[in-house]
């Protein structure tokens, strides 16, 4: 990238575009759920989709820690390149998570006792800041490319642990929550 194209990329305000996303990313998650299933004629079997869920939120969390280690190592071309591997798994996680619960019905937890408790604690923690992962990591991904260093590395304090916090979290709910899938 020539320096004046990293300067106008730089000097752009990218706020109203990641407001944008966050709120159309979260509102389909939401409509999605209010739907319950209402797509639920599916032609395929869609038990896969979960599964497909915690594989590409693995995949995420793998790159994340790829990346952070790069960084660490001040390998900047293989930070970045992770960060759009977890970016993409985590966009193709999106679309099966969507996919998934536009076609079926809501699967409760139905375990008891203590695994009830570490459930729904792990479920509770994970909704909220999967919700918020999304602004965090669109804006740490921005500042990074636009090479808004300072910025970057103030947000991504909070966005790595964050977002790895989030794609481990959804593993775990898949693990306890499969047995419950009909």
């Amino acid at each position: 990238m020539d320096q004046s194209t990293e300067s106008q990329m730089k000097g752009k305000n990218y706020i109203p575009l990641v407001v944008t996303l966050t709120i159309v990313i979260n509102g389909l998650i939401a409509v999605v759920f209010l739907m319950d299933g209402a797509a639920s004629s599916a032609s395929f079997d869609v038990t896969l989709l979960p599964m497909l869920n915690a594989i590409y939120n693995s995949f995420t969390t793998v790159f994340l820690l790829a990346a952070l280690y790069a960084i660490l190592k001040k390998n900047v071309k293989a930070h970045r390149r992770f960060i759009y591997a977890a970016l993409t798994t985590t966009t193709l996680f999106l679309v099966t998570y969507l996919t998934h619960h536009a076609m079926t019905d809501a699967t409760t937890y139905g375990g008891e006792g203590i695994m009830a408790g570490i459930y729904y604690f792990i479920l509770f923690t994970h909704i909220p800041l999967a919700a918020l992962i999304v602004p965090l990591a669109l804006l740490s991904v921005i500042w990074g490319f636009t090479n808004q260093l300072r910025k970057h590395r103030k947000i991504v304090r909070w966005t790595m642990p964050l977002w790895l916090y989030v794609s481990i979290t959804g593993v775990l709910i898949y693990i306890l929550i499969s047995p419950y899938y009909a």
